[in-house]
């Protein structure tokens, strides 16, 4: 099944930010959507999520999922611990007896799959700012969702812990496969990670064109020859046509 994205319009105040945006994802893949610095990327999370109200347009295939939002800034709570966080997560569905003894299995697991299982009683500001991030992570993947959207989670960090956090992601997404849209402005952090790269211009934003990439993520590196056809196209859609004279939208 397919989600779609179309005619996305927004504007705050005189700020026109999305102008017809339109793409379609298929269910349980990792869509990108790349583009400039305030551009419009968080702005289309913020719609799919229901945080905020396009000014028109539809989305469908949206309705009655379920949504984790991992934000750029790990946003964990310092005064728990690293399960508690995850616990916090998954208040609203430990309310039910029957469901607490398989979600505390859950919170195990996650942990586990993140590298952190055995730090789970250091509290945020105890841990390095990669693990925070894998903690960030791992949270947002604890609870059963449908959709995941990640808000330059991969940023600000080193290139060894954007690597170590990346791979991390990828063990958490293979569990259950959730869709997962990710917004960045990192061409790399794309190649590696999506099935689907959407390329958006300068505000106002439009859909300048959307890449598939068939290539699995074990088979892709920093410096993959495989993945280099793939980085040539999206270059192209980026406004790089021509090396000596490129004209960037990103």
């Amino acid at each position: 099944m397919s989600l779609s994205v179309k005619n996305l319009q927004k504007s705050f105040g005189s700020l026109h930010v999305l102008q017809d945006v339109s793409f379609e994802m298929e269910d349980s893949s990792i869509v990108a959507i790349l583009g400039p610095s305030g551009c419009g990327k968080t702005t289309i999370l913020n719609i799919l999520s229901g945080i905020m109200r396009a000014d028109s347009g539809d989305l469908a295939g949206f309705e009655g999922k379920r949504f984790s939002y991992c934000f750029q800034e790990p946003r964990l709570l310092g005064w728990l611990s690293a399960e508690d966080n995850l616990r916090f997560a998954l208040s609203s569905l430990l309310r039910f007896r029957k469901e607490s003894s398989s979600l505390e299995w859950r919170i195990e697991r996650f942990l586990r799959e993140s590298g952190l299982f055995e730090f789970k009683g250091y509290r945020p500001n105890q841990l390095s700012g990669g693990m925070q991030k894998r903690l960030a992570l791992a949270r947002a993947f604890a609870f059963p969702s449908d959709i995941l959207l990640l808000d330059e989670a991969f940023s600000a960090v080193d290139l060894r812990q954007k690597i170590e956090l990346m791979r991390a992601f990828l063990r958490l997404w293979a569990d259950e496969k959730p869709t997962v849209i990710i917004v960045s402005h990192d061409i790399h952090d794309a190649l590696f990670l999506a099935d689907q790269v959407v390329v958006l211009s300068q505000r106002p934003a439009r859909v300048e064109g959307s890449l598939h990439i068939d290539l699995p993520h074990e088979k892709r590196t920093f410096a993959s020859p495989e993945l280099s056809r793939f980085e040539v196209e999206l270059y192209r859609l980026l406004g790089f046509d021509h090396l000596d004279n490129p004209v960037p939208r990103c």
